[in-house]
Formats: C-alpha cells, sequence, structure tokens
C-alpha cells in the first residue's frame, strides 16, 4: 500500500514495516518503567512524581514515511494510556485505514486509534476544528516548517500542548582523517532512501577540500549504481517522487542553482519516462545562497560544499534556519564528539547517518521544531508530571517549601 500510494521500492516500504514493529515491541516492553512514579526526597511523609496520561492526542502525519512517521508518535503516546486520533496525508489514506485495522485486529478497544479522512482543500478547517475541541488535550505534527507554524498558532490560541518535528538541511560533514569510501557509501544511502524525500537526509555535503576530489569520486561511484525505475520491481533502489509538484520544485532548485554557479557532476534531468521521476544528482561547487542550501531540498539531489577546516565546516553547518539531524565523519573520535556539540542539531551522528531510533529521543530545534518522540523523552512528552506530597495528619512541617 506504501508503494502504490507514495512510490517508495517494496523493500524499503517492508524495512518501514520492519521498524513499526520493533518499536511498538520496544515500548511494550520499556514503557511501563518509564511510567512509573518517581520518588522524591522533601520533608513530607512521602513525595512523587506521577506520570498521568494527557487524553487525547491529535496527531497529523505526512506522507513519506506512511506508516513509521504514525507508529513513531502513536506507540509511546498509547503506551502512556492516551488515546490518538490521527489525520493522515490525502494521498496516503489507504496506509491510515490499514494502520486502524492493524489496531483494531490486535486487540485495541475502539476509540484508542482512529482515523479521520479530510481532502488537502479542507484540511486546515478539519484541523483547526479538532485542535480547538475541548475533548483534546494535545497535538503532534510530523510535516514542513510552514505547517508547523499554522499548527502552532492554532493550538498556542487554545492553550494545547504541541510537539513539532518540522523540515531539515542535515549537514554531513566529512573531515580529511575520514574514512572516505565509508563515508561516501552512508552519504549515498542517506541522501537518496526514498528518493530523498526524508527529513533527515544529508542534503548538505560539507568536505574539507584536500579531500573534496577523493570523496567526490567514490560518492559518484556508489550514486552510478542506483536504479531508477518502477518502485514494485526488485532491485530498483530509487523510485519516484510523490507529486508532481515535488519533482518540480526539486528541478526549479537544481536550475536556479546552476545558473549561480553549481556544478552537475551527476544527474540535474527530468527522465524521458512516465511518473513524477528525477535523476539522482549530484551538485558540486555549492555556495552559500543558492537554493539548494537555503531551501530544504526534498527529492534525491545532494549539493557538495567545499571547506577549508573543520571551524569553517561546523560555521557553514550552523548556518542554516533547521536544526534537525546531522552527521560528522572522522577517524578521531574524540575529536568527533568535542565537534559534535557544537552542531546546531537535535542527532549528530558521528561516522554514522541520522536515523531515529525507539531508544533515543527524536526531534530538532529552530525551524525543525520543538519536542521529542520516542524514549524516555517522548513517552512523557503526552504525560502529566503531576506532583504529589503526602504530609502527616497533623499538615507539613513549617520549612520553606511552604512558601509560594
Amino acid at each position: 500500500m506504501a508503494t502504490r500510494e507514495m512510490g517508495k521500492p517494496l523493500l524499503d516500504s517492508r524495512a518501514e514495516v520492519d521498524k513499526c514493529a520493533w518499536t511498538c515491541g520496544w515500548f511494550a516492553e520499556h514503557g511501563p518503567a518509564m511510567l512509573e512514579p518517581e520518588a522524591i526526597e522533601t520533608e513530607a511523609v512521602r513525595s512523587y512524581v506521577a506520570y498521568v496520561p494527557l487524553g487525547v492526542v491529535f496527531a497529523i502525519m505526512p506522507w513519506n514515511f506512511p506508516y513509521w512517521q504514525v507508529v513513531r508518535a502513536l506507540a509511546p503516546a498509547l503506551a502512556a494510556g492516551n488515546v490518538i486520533v490521527l489525520k493522515h496525508a490525502p494521498s496516503t489514506t489507504g496506509c491510515a485505514l490499514l494502520l486502524e485495522e492493524v489496531a483494531k485486529r490486535a486487540g485495541l478497544h475502539d476509540g484508542l486509534f482512529s482515523v479521520l479522512i479530510a481532502s488537502a482543500e479542507r484540511t486546515p478547517e478539519v484541523s483547526e476544528h479538532v485542535i480547538t475541541d475541548d475533548r483534546v488535550a494535545a497535538v503532534t505534527l510530523t510535516g514542513s516548517t510552514g505547517a508547523g507554524r499554522a499548527v502552532a498558532a492554532v493550538a498556542g490560541r487554545a492553550l494545547k500542548k504541541t510537539v513539532l518535528e518540522l523540515g531539515g538541511s542535515d549537514p554531513f560533514i566529512v573531515l580529511a582523517d575520514a574514512d572516505l569510501e565509508a563515508a561516501a557509501a552512508w552519504a549515498a544511502r542517506s541522501r537518496f532512501q526514498n528518493a530523498g524525500q526524508s527529513c533527515i537526509a544529508a542534503k548538505r555535503i560539507i568536505v574539507e577540500e584536500q579531500v573534496a576530489d577523493q570523496f567526490t569520486e567514490r560518492l559518484l561511484a556508489h550514486v552510478s549504481e542506483l536504479r531508477i525505475g518502477d518502485p514494485t520491481e526488485a532491485g530498483v533502489t530509487v523510485g519516484p517522487l510523490a507529486r508532481a509538484d515535488l519533482r518540480d520544485a526539486l528541478a526549479r532548485q537544481v536550475r536556479e542553482s546552476v545558473a549561480q554557479g553549481a556544478r552537475v557532476l551527476a544527474g540535474g534531468r527530468v527522465p524521458d519516462r512516465p511518473g513524477f521521476y528525477y535523476e539522482p544528482t549530484v551538485l558540486d561547487r555549492v555556495s552559500p545562497g543558492m537554493p539548494v542550501l537555503t531551501e530544504e531540498v526534498f527529492g534525491p539531489a545532494v549539493a557538495i560544499v567545499r571547506t577549508a577546516n573543520a571551524d569553517e565546516a561546523i560555521r557553514l553547518a550552523n548556518d542554516t534556519q533547521f536544526g534537525l539531524g546531522s552527521n560528522l565523519w572522522t577517524s578521531d573520535l574524540a575529536r568527533g564528539e568535542e565537534l559534535a556539540v557544537r552542531l546546531d542539531a537535535g542527532h549528530t551522528a558521528v561516522n554514522g547517518i541520522t536515523a531515529s531510533d525507539p531508544r533515543l529521543p527524536f526531534g530538532g530545534i529552530k525551524d525543525s521544531g520543538y519536542g521529542r518522540e520516542l524514549s524516555r523523552h517522548g513517552i512523557h512528552e503526552f504525560v502529566n508530571a503531576h506532583a504529589v506530597v503526602v504530609s502527616g495528619p497533623q499538615g507539613p512541617d513549617q520549612h520553606r517549601s511552604t512558601i509560594e
């Protein structure tokens, strides 16, 4: 269904389903311990924090990972005792209804997970109606920065808790001492999986000048091995983009960047075949101000920026309004950790790629949103941290904690 509705290769769709199952299992096993009351020592007989579910959580989810992004929010929220109402992307309604069917077949009580269906034209109206409903306690959204601003504005007026996972322009820094072959292989995997339609893909490769040519040669070799085609066929690694407007926006970003001086090393064209395809594209000699750097690129194209040293690489990496994920490659692990915390991001992979994991918090800063999903942090986003202080029958002892 995911392949049919949004075009990702079948192998990737199956991997997405597997990750959803793993995450549900992880929260089933570890969620209860994360929700145990937390004892706090005070002058009272007993003090603790009880984690109480908020109630109904409204989830607004996108099409690019139509199962995973729902389950990533749903699993911890349900484990905490909340109820989920899903408004999925109109283009992946089939995936939403399948998830609802799976929930029922798994034995969830009616109403714990339900799906609202709305056309793209009615989505703003329907979303505002649901967010402002007194029965809804909180909102979680994965989507564009524009969508996040709109939802946050409505939720703010209604004083509803929100978690927003928004767009990204993740840097992929390659220092001179990195394993260039490994870095190139993982850069290609990160950038071109799901036809580049991922918030946490490596979108800006920032490489030290002294190894830039060697790295680029290796990257191009991996890109040449990608197979574009019908996503239902075995062996296809890059399917079509989900919509015509996404392909056209990518073509414009590449075209305008080339007009400003970027060099096309691979791809850069709409192939002569039916469907919303775009060739896997590598741009070199990219400089600040070009659309492929200043805008989020949501398709199979990657920009290479050459830099003099690690400090300049960090500066360039942080020169964006986004702050979701980041990646840094070096053979010096201690230096890698030191540089990692200087990056403006919610996640940094040293010698790896950004990937969400139920064991770790996931989310961003700046225009990439706020709040966290997954892990202990995610399960606590949609609970009331209820402080309970128990004193003896005569009331509390006289001490500073009785002053407001």
